[in-house]
């Protein structure tokens, strides 16, 4: 039957190790065999636990059968401390380890008196992991940790578990905890085979789930673009008649564009997040701001420096949007508004500029051209007056319409992005 047990024939001389410390000697026939697998018959296989901690810390432990000794003959000594280099070691590797190791050379492991022996090995795993960055800063990553042999079959070697899993998740989240930029939220264990050719080959893998702490990127990236954004949106209300609302549109667009180069060093190399969507549409409706901005300021200048023809079609239309609203203000209104004409203030013109009710009378033919009327230079000179008023109107009008198509289109986009961040 394979020996599972110790035998004396395998029991290390401690005498005097509590009086003269540990003599080399004894252990140099364990020394000699660290080219071989520590097993009595090769046919049974060395079982080997491992753990680990995300703080980069290997656990590995197993038995070597050539080590024991009686602690009682020893004063009491139960373990020691081996140099790695003189033992045995399991050939353990990740699968997804892509970087060159680093680990220190000169590690020491902790050999029991049963012949239990304690590896712990510090390492920096650079590994491959499929990072899904859509939801950046608020995203949620899954990363697999394959732990196998480079040389033993499942003849040779099997791995187990030295900590249950729940065991290396807990003392993964409490060093995590307090450091780092990800967030542990569990680890799942798989045991599937390897089979490489004819050979058979036993594995553990983990899948470890982590999600990113975003407040960093909250505070220093979403909160300032908001707030640009907001002030763009508020921009509105500054009278386009003033001619500051340009200005301090493209003023607003520049600073939002040094904003984005600063803080590019913060965003992901590869990959497209829905943050870039979400700084790209910020970008865009600054751009479309600024533009009805100019588009505005253009015409309220060609208004009220030679006021084109109003196109009969738009002087209508104009004309039954103004009664429908004054119909609303009068009925919204507990007493009836005053019959006086409206007034506005037009760039350009001395004086505000009577709105919209004036319809000729007797002297409408003299309107249309009589050459023998002497109020005809008064009233086309009022008649001018009225288009650039009516055109003023209309670009009041057009300055609410934009903003409520801007504000619309606004909230629904940045709707639909903090949706999606929050699936």
């Amino acid at each position: 039957s394979p020996y599972t047990g110790h035998s004396d024939a395998y029991t290390i001389n401690c005498t005097g190790f509590d009086l003269y410390g540990v003599d080399p000697n004894a252990f140099q026939s364990v020394f000699d065999r660290k080219a071989f697998r520590p097993v009595i018959n090769f046919r049974v296989p060395t079982l080997v636990n491992i753990s680990f901690t995300l703080s980069a810390i290997l656990d590995v432990v197993w038995d070597n059968p050539f080590i024991s000794w009686n602690p009682e003959e020893c004063g009491g000594l139960t373990e020691i401390s081996v140099a790695a280099k003189n033992l045995w070691l399991p050939d353990l590797f990740i699968i997804e380890f892509m970087d060159v190791d680093t680990t220190p050379t000169s590690l020491y492991a902790y050999v029991h008196s049963s012949g239990r022996i304690n590896y712990d090995k510090p390492m920096k795993v650079t590994s491959i992991c499929n990072l899904d960055i859509f939801y950046f800063p608020f995203d949620q990553q899954n990363c697999t940790l394959t732990f196998s042999s480079f040389l033993y079959t499942v003849d040779h070697l099997l791995l187990g578990m030295e900590k249950e899993v729940w065991e290396i998740t807990d003392n993964s989240r409490d060093i995590i905890r307090t450091q780092g930029e990800w967030e542990l939220l569990g680890i799942n264990k798989a045991t599937p085979k390897l089979i490489m050719g004819s050979s058979l080959y036993d594995q553990i893998m983990f899948h470890v789930t982590i999600r990113r702490r975003p407040r960093l990127y909250v505070i220093n990236l979403l909160l300032p673009s908001g707030f640009l954004i907001a002030i763009d949106a508020l921009s509105f209300f500054l009278p386009v008649e003033s001619g500051n609302r340009a200005p301090f549109k493209m003023t607003l667009l520049l600073g939002y564009t040094v904003f984005l180069l600063m803080m590019n060093d913060l965003l992901p190399a590869s990959g497209t997040p829905l943050i870039s969507v979400y700084f790209a549409l910020c970008l865009s409706l600054m751009v479309v701001s600024l533009l009805e901005a100019i588009f505005l300021t253009y015409l309220l200048n060609l208004v009220t420096t030679q006021p084109p023809p109003m196109p009969p079609w738009l002087h209508s239309l104009l004309l039954h949007y103004l009664r429908a609203t004054d119909r609303c203000n009068k009925r919204s209104q507990k007493e009836p508004r005053g019959s006086g004409p409206n007034l506005i203030h037009l760039p350009g013109l001395m004086e505000p500029v009577v709105m919209a009710t004036w319809v000729p009378g007797s002297s409408e033919a003299k309107l249309n051209g009589d050459p023998g009327s002497t109020r005809a230079p008064l009233e086309q000179e009022a008649q001018g007056r009225l288009t650039a008023n009516m055109w003023g109107k209309f670009i009041v009008i057009l300055d609410k319409l934009l903003f409520w198509l801007y504000l619309l289109f606004m909230v629904s986009s940045l709707t639909t992005v903090i949706i999606l961040w929050n699936t």
